[in-house]
């Protein structure tokens, strides 16, 4: 009888250690969860903080006061507009009405297979991996 109530005791013994241990545990990852927590907490507010600080610097009056103050500006007069007859004549085109497309023929150099919606797509045929596909 003394052995099985010394076995008892120290299965009790062992439990209350075990249910201990896991109260440790838990209150150490409670914590933790908490600090956790309170970082998100003091980081959403430093964000808030860094948002209306922006705010601040990016208010349309502050830039204007600013770059009437630091930058030499003049308000513009309508005579420093011209006239659209006295642009220049637009450059002369050098490539011919028949000739093909020099980029295009660059772009074909680099991969045939490019389709750049310039000029329209060759036909598909049977033969070709592609309309393989399609067929199945």
């Amino acid at each position: 009888m003394r052995l099985i109530h010394l076995l008892v005791i120290g299965v009790l013994v062992f439990a209350a250690a075990y249910v201990y241990r896991i109260k440790m545990e838990s209150t150490s990852r409670t914590e933790r969860v908490l600090r956790l927590q309170a970082d998100a907490r003091e980081q959403r507010e430093a964000i808030a903080a860094l948002r209306a600080e922006w705010a601040r610097l990016d208010a349309p009056m502050r830039l204007q006061g600013l770059a009437e103050r630091h930058l030499p500006l003049k308000p513009i007069a309508a005579n420093q507009f011209d006239q659209f007859k006295a642009l220049p004549e637009r450059p002369a085109n050098f490539a011919k009405p028949g000739d093909p497309d020099p980029i295009g023929a660059m772009i074909d150099i680099i991969d045939p297979d490019i389709i750049t919606g310039s000029l329209p797509a060759p036909p598909m045929t049977s033969t070709s991996p592609k309309g393989a596909e399609d067929e199945r």
